[in-house]
């Protein structure tokens, strides 16, 4: 379970702006399904060059999508050159912080808007993409974005730059490579990861709250949108035993629903080792 601030889980559950600008000034794309995070944003300028309206869409977790909330009430009201300093530090501080393991989320929303400022000043309609070589290929991250968020963010680790743009987190293959970009850039012999943080124990009763309030608060919502619902049928170790309703009950998307959606966010708030199986009525 990630420990979210207050602000972020506001951002996250009444997300703002939330949507697209059809006549847009300027529109930023960044990240992919594939990668399991997407961000599009667009703004509109008023008369005196300031944004005057800017939403977002995003598909990813939930500090992708406070990220990208947060990161529209930052710019709003911004010049284009005042927007092209925030930072994604500056987001993450605007959330009150965020796990290090979720930094990423912060730097695609910073991705996002200098795609958009860019897309305006230059007119290209093409989808944003850092030039350089391509050094994580699982998530298509280049040398040039590590590079930066080292000197952004000073980092010194190999899984500080996984949390920051998620490189090494597919296979592994490119860590001895961004060990190399790493010493290249602080000018220094790459330190040893940190110890990892003790995981946070929770006794039987606790995880099956959480599970429950999980389902009641993010889960139930966006299911009854579609005319569906969700019952907790029983809690086995890691294993989460759940039964549609519903629309949910005779959905084709059911095993994607329950994947992507259920499974996701108990892992998002509940544990990350929970492994969400369907019971047929």
């Amino acid at each position: 379970m990630w420990d979210y601030t207050d602000k972020v889980k506001d951002h996250f559950k009444n997300p703002r702006n939330v949507g697209l600008i059809p006549d847009a000034d300027g529109v930023g794309e960044v990240g992919s399904l594939a990668c399991g995070d997407a961000l599009k944003l667009t703004f509109k300028l008023d008369k005196t060059g300031r944004i005057a309206e800017v939403k977002f869409q995003t598909f990813g977790c939930a500090s992708a999508i406070a990220s990208s909330s947060a990161l529209t009430e930052i710019v709003k009201g911004m010049t284009l050159d005042e927007a092209a300093k925030v930072t994604n530090q500056d987001i993450a501080e605007f959330l009150g912080g965020l796990p290090e393991q979720k930094m990423h989320c912060s730097v695609m929303g910073r991705e996002a808007l200098e795609a958009a400022i860019d897309n305006y000043r230059t007119g290209k309609k093409v989808k944003h993409e850092l030039a350089g070589r391509v050094v994580c290929t699982c998530f298509g991250v280049t040398e040039t974005e590590i590079e930066r968020v080292i000197r952004d963010n000073k980092l010194t680790t190999v899984e500080q730059v996984t949390n920051y743009t998620k490189a090494g987190g597919g296979c592994g293959g490119c860590k001895g490579e961004i060990e190399k970009i790493i010493a290249r850039v602080r000018g220094t012999a790459v330190q040893p990861p940190p110890p990892a943080p003790a995981k946070k124990l929770l006794t039987n009763l606790q995880k099956i709250k959480l599970i429950e309030e999980t389902i009641e608060k993010n889960i139930q919502p966006m299911l009854r949108q579609d005319g569906g619902s969700l019952d907790l049928i029983d809690v086995q170790a890691n294993r989460v035993l759940v039964s549609f309703r519903g629309t949910c009950a005779q959905c084709r998307m059911a095993e994607v629903t329950m994947k992507d959606v259920v499974q996701a966010q108990l892992r998002e708030f509940v544990s990350d080792d929970l492994i969400v199986e369907e019971v047929k009525p």
